[in-house]
């Protein structure tokens, strides 16, 4: 034991106390260090931090304006539909009025059409009737001219009195059928 106190009073170094040169070299070496990382290093970390917080806030800030935006041509995309489906309603209204008022029309032409039908077919018949009348009198008149000559016995051949005595029975008969007809009617 002797030795290592005489060895530590004497040149040897202790491994546990470090040497004054050591510590002043530390120290300066220390300060250099801390100068070096506080001039470049920490500001340059500090401007990555601060880059990478403002990308970050910067992403938040354009996914929220994103989703603003989004949100905003969502509702006009409904606003556009609601007015398409209002839009294709009024169209399909208009359609069946139009379709209503177009039946509207073909049915009144079809009734004008079948009434001008009826009408011609009427008058026609009527043409048709009076030109029947008008043969079944000259035929009537010339077999009741021939009738009366044979009880008569003579020949009313004349042309005057022909036409004279079948007009007289032509109009007898017909007073004769209107007085039966209205008779019909009454009863």
């Amino acid at each position: 034991m002797l030795r290592y106190l005489a060895a530590e009073g004497g040149t040897e170094h202790n491994p546990i106390i470090p040497l004054w040169q050591e510590i002043v070299v530390g120290s300066i070496a220390f300060a250099i260090l801390c100068f070096v990382l506080m001039k470049f290093v920490f500001p340059r970390m500090e401007q990555t931090f601060q880059a990478r917080v403002d990308a970050i806030e910067g992403g938040i800030k354009r996914a929220e304006a994103a989703q603003a935006e989004a949100n905003q041509l969502l509702e006009q995309y409904r606003a556009q539909l609601a007015e398409a489906r209002t839009d294709a309603a009024k169209i399909r209204d208009d359609a069946r009025a139009d379709a209503e008022g177009i039946r509207q029309d073909v049915l009144a032409k079809a009734r004008e059409e079948s009434d001008r039908i009826i009408a011609a077919g009427k008058e026609q018949l009527a043409a048709e009737r009076a030109t029947i009348v008008r043969e079944l009198r000259t035929e009537v008149g010339t077999i009741a001219v021939d009738l009366a000559s044979r009880i008569v016995g003579e020949s009313l051949a004349d042309e005057a009195r022909r036409t004279g005595t079948v007009e007289r029975f032509l109009a007898d008969l017909d007073g004769v059928a209107s007085a039966n007809g209205s008779a019909v009617r009454t009863s």
